[in-house]
C-alpha cells in the first residue's frame, strides 16, 4: 500500500525544480524539532522555511501539495526524501 502512496507522491513531484525543494525543505522540516531543543528560534526559521520551499516547489509544478488530498502524505514525503537520498527507487 505504502508503494501506491509513493507513486502517487512521485506523479505530484515531476519538475526538477520542485524535487530539488523538497530534498532542501524536507530535511529542514524534520531537523527543525531538534534545532528548537537547541535555539528555537533557529528551529522555527528551519521549520518555516523548509515549508516555504515547498510550495514554492508546488507553485513551480503547478499542482497542489499531496497532502491536501489526505495528512498521510506528511509521511510520505519524508520516505520519498529517505529512498532518493539512499538511491532506492524514488527516481523519477
Amino acid at each position: 500500500m505504502m508503494e501506491k502512496f509513493i507513486q502517487d507522491y512521485k506523479e505530484s513531484h515531476q519538475h526538477p525544480l520542485n524535487q530539488l525543494t523538497h530534498a532542501i525543505g524536507i530535511p529542514m522540516i524534520i531537523l527543525s524539532g531538534g534545532v528548537m531543543f537547541w535555539n528555537w528560534k533557529w528551529g522555527l526559521a528551519f521549520f518555516i522555511f523548509g515549508w516555504v520551499l515547498q510550495f514554492i516547489g508546488h507553485l513551480i509544478e503547478g499542482k497542489a501539495p499531496a497532502f491536501f488530498k489526505t495528512p498521510l502524505y506528511m509521511l510520505v514525503g519524508p520516505i520519498w526524501w529517505v529512498k532518493k537520498v539512499l538511491g532506492r527507487g524514488a527516481k523519477n
